[in-house]
């Protein structure tokens, strides 16, 4: 064949074999551990201070703690620990969804948020979230209570998605970040 009828001489062929995987990159897998750290710790900053805030609304009556509670009920946790550890176990999955399922969330639709940092974003993205947990946890509430309950909840949404977005721009400005 010559050289321009298209044979192999001509052609780039790839030689690596089809089940050789190239070596993973350790810097981004450190990358991607290291913001995984920053959204758990976001998180766990954001739903701590959350908490503080539902805290002062329930001592004015505007937010019962035990609806926690209804979170372990609703997957059968109750059956398995008893009545006396529902509440406990419905905060740590509160904990746990307000370090893990909402700040990946965040971290993956932050950019797209109004506002030029993550603190200002994390506002919109509290506000977001409260639209469900206004729903969810309401517990029959009305008069003067429903309407504390709907302003400590959202007043607590908002201080989660600040102090989460704010831990994000605090500890994002470390070299080769993902987030």
């Amino acid at each position: 064949m010559s050289q321009g009828d298209g044979g192999l001489e001509d052609a780039n062929v790839d030689t690596t074999l089809a089940n050789e995987s190239p070596e993973p990159n350790v810097e981004v897998l450190a990358g991607i551990l290291a913001d995984g750290l920053v959204g758990a710790l976001g998180g766990f900053v954001g739903t701590s201070l959350m908490t503080v805030v539902l805290l002062v609304g329930a001592s004015l009556g505007g937010f019962e703690m035990s609806s926690f509670g209804t979170t372990a009920e609703l997957i059968g946790l109750d059956a398995i620990l008893g009545p006396e550890m529902v509440l406990a176990a419905g905060y740590v999955i509160f904990l746990g969804g307000g370090m893990t399922t909402w700040p990946l969330l965040f971290a993956s639709i932050g950019r797209y948020l109004p506002g030029e940092k993550f603190a200002t974003a994390g506002i919109a993205y509290g506000f977001v979230l409260w639209t469900g947990f206004v729903l969810a946890f309401n517990v029959g509430y009305s008069g003067l209570a429903l309407a504390l309950y709907v302003v400590i909840t959202l007043v607590a949404h908002l201080v989660y998605g600040f102090s989460m977005g704010s831990v994000f721009d605090y500890l994002s400005d470390r070299p080769r970040t993902l987030v």
